[in-house]
C-alpha cells in the first residue's frame, strides 16, 4: 500500500487533536467510596464475630480487658482488613477517618447503630439518606419513602449529586412516573400506587389485557367486530413477496422465504411445494421435484461414440473412458502402442462435475 501524500498526512495531523479522546474510566464518587468502606467494615464485623483474644485464658482476658466483642483489639483487626495494600484512596480514607471510626466503635455504636447513616451522611456529608438527593439532601419527588411513586429512579438518590428528576421504569412516564406510556394500561391505581402492564400485542393503545381491550390496533392488525385481529398479508390478491419466494404470515407482519432450489415458483418450504420444476428435475406422483437421471434413458444423451454418461443433480456430463481421447465425433483409443488392460471407468471428481 502506498503511503498517503504529504498534503493528506499534514491534514490528518491537524485533525488528530480534534478527535474525541476515549472516555476515561469514571472515578468512584466520595459517596461510593464511603459506602464501600462501610460495607467492608460490616463484613469485618461478621468475620470477627466468633473470635476472642486468643491468649488462652479468655475468662481472665475478658475480665481485665473488657469483652473482645467491643474491644479496640477487634476494631484494629477490622481496620487492618478494610483496604488492599494497592488501594491508595481506601487507605487514605481510613487513615484520615480512623478517629471517627474509633469513636463510633467505642462510644456511639449503640445510639447510632447505622454506621452508613452516621459516618457517610451525618459526619462526612458525602452521601444522603435513601430517598433524598443533592447537596442539601432534599426529598425526591413523591417523597423519600417512595421516590417517583416506586416506578422510577430519583436522580442522585442517596448521594449529594443529581437533580432529583425521576427516570421512569419501562411502561411509566410523567414527573412522578404515575402515568402509563402507549402500549401499557393501568392495572391497579389508587392515590399512592399505579401499576402499568403491557397491552396485548394486537394493541397500540389499550384499556385492558386482551385484544378486545384495544383502543387502537397495532400495525399489522385490523379491527373486526369488537377485537383487533392479525392481517394475513400472504392472503392478499397481490402477493407481497417476489418470484422465487413464498410468504409466511406471522403475528402483525409476514416474512418472505426463498423457494427450494429445485422450484420455479413455490407455495411453501421444500421441493414438495414447487409450482413447477427447474430444468433437470420433474414432479413425482407425490408432487415433489426430483432429479431426472438422463443417463438411464434408453437413448444416451451423449453425442460422441463410446462416451460415458454420468448423472449430476439437475443435469449430466459426458466423459471419454480411460485410454481414449476426444475427437469431434467420437472417443477413440489413444495412439502409441497397446492399450492398458481396461479398468472400470470412474466418474470425475465431484468438484469437476
Amino acid at each position: 500500500m502506498r503511503p498517503p501524500p504529504p498534503a493528506a498526512l499534514g491534514l490528518l495531523l491537524l485533525l488528530l487533536p480534534l478527535l474525541p479522546a476515549p472516555e476515561a474510566a469514571k472515578k468512584p464518587t466520595p459517596c461510593t467510596r464511603c459506602r464501600e468502606l462501610v460495607e467492608k467494615f460490616k463484613q469485618g464485623m461478621v468475620d470477627t464475630a466468633k473470635k476472642n483474644f486468643g491468649g488462652g485464658n479468655t475468662a481472665w482476658e475478658e475480665k481485665s480487658l473488657s469483652k473482645y466483642e467491643f474491644s479496640e483489639v477487634r476494631l484494629l483487626e477490622i481496620l487492618e482488613g478494610l483496604c488492599d495494600s494497592s488501594d491508595f484512596e481506601c487507605n487514605r480514607m481510613v487513615e484520615e477517618q480512623e478517629e471517627l471510626l474509633e469513636a463510633w466503635w467505642l462510644r456511639l455504636k449503640k445510639q447510632s447503630p447505622d454506621l452508613f447513616e452516621w459516618f457517610c451522611v451525618e459526619m462526612l456529608k458525602v452521601c444522603c439518606s435513601p430517598g433524598t438527593y443533592g447537596p442539601n439532601c432534599l426529598a425526591c419527588p413523591g417523597g423519600a419513602k417512595r421516590p417517583c411513586g416506586g416506578n422510577g429512579h430519583c436522580s442522585g438518590d442517596g448521594s449529594r449529586q443529581g437533580d432529583g428528576s425521576c427516570q421512569c421504569h419501562m411502561g411509566y412516564r410523567g414527573a412522578l412516573c404515575t402515568d402509563c406510556v402507549d402500549g401499557y394500561f393501568s392495572a391497579l391505581q389508587n392515590d399512592t400506587h399505579n401499576i402499568c402492564m403491557v397491552c396485548n400485542e394486537a394493541c397500540k393503545t389499550c384499556t385492558g389485557p386482551t385484544s378486545r381491550d384495544c383502543a387502537e390496533c397495532e400495525v399489522g392488525w385490523a379491527r373486526e367486530q369488537d377485537a383487533c385481529v392479525d392481517v394475513d398479508e400472504c392472503a392478499e390478491e397481490t402477493p407481497p413477496c417476489s418470484e422465487g419466494q413464498y410468504c409466511e404470515n406471522v403475528p402483525g407482519s409476514y416474512t418472505c422465504e426463498e423457494c427450494d432450489s429445485t422450484c420455479v415458483g413455490c407455495t411453501g418450504k421444500g421441493p414438495g411445494k414447487c409450482i413447477a420444476c427447474v430444468p433437470g428435475y420433474a414432479k413425482e406422483e407425490s408432487g415433489q421435484c426430483s432429479d431426472v437421471d438422463e443417463c438411464s434413458r434408453p437413448e444416451t444423451p451423449c453425442a460422441r461414440e463410446n462416451e460415458n454418461c454420468y448423472n449430476t443433480p439437475g443435469s449430466f456430463i459426458c466423459v471419454c473412458p480411460e485410454g481414449h481421447e476426444e475427437t469431434d465425433g467420437a472417443c477413440v483409443p489413444k495412439a502409441g502402442g497397446e492399450m492398458e488392460e481396461e479398468k472400470p471407468t470412474q466418474p470425475p471428481p465431484h468438484e469437476d462435475l
